[in-house]
């Protein structure tokens, strides 16, 4: 599992350094992109972290209920093409948010920063959890339930990281 989480990361972070040419693939003929830079509403920075933030909370309740939902099948391997789906669904809302944004740098760090902090609310989350994790009975083993906090904390991290970057780092191509 952990083999699967590094590749995971890596993967990750091999499209946070090559985003350029990934957000570049998006064009303006995009119609999410056309229909956010079309809205009022989305131009103003606040509204679209929270719009950011909520969309994360979204994605991530959903891949969670898919997931748990999965628990009661005996298929092997398809959570993990959920949450490959996941990832992808992810990375491809944030390229949208980065296209349709419109507005200052400073503000597109704004939007960046409001949206990706859900994932930094996870870790904290997460992270007091594994702190204050004890057995449920007396005997229990908590080594199962503390690397899968681990695995947790370091899924948000860079779910947190990636989120901003490619939202609130990205500068769209002059080209367009």
């Amino acid at each position: 599992m952990s083999l699967i989480l590094l590749i995971g990361v890596l993967g990750v972070l091999f499209t946070i350094f090559f985003k350029g040419p990934i957000i570049d693939r998006f064009g303006k003929n995009n119609r999410l992109v056309s229909m956010l830079e079309n809205t009022k509403w989305f131009q103003n920075h606040w509204i679209a972290g929270l719009f950011l933030l909520s969309m994360n909370a979204v994605l991530f309740v959903l891949t969670g209920s898919l997931l748990y939902l999965l628990m009661y099948l005996f298929i092997p391997f398809v959570h993990l093409l959920v949450m490959v789906f996941a990832v992808i669904g992810s990375i491809f809302l944030w390229i949208v948010i980065n296209k349709a944004w419109q507005g200052t740098e400073r503000n597109r760090l704004k939007v960046g920063a409001v949206g990706s902090s859900f994932y930094i609310f996870l870790t904290i989350f997460f992270s007091y959890w594994f702190a204050t994790l004890k057995p449920s009975y007396p005997g229990e083993d908590t080594f199962m339930g503390a690397i899968g906090l681990i695995f947790a904390i370091i899924v948000t991290t860079v779910a947190f990281i990636s989120c901003f970057v490619i939202t609130g780092f990205s500068k769209k191509s002059a080209a367009q």
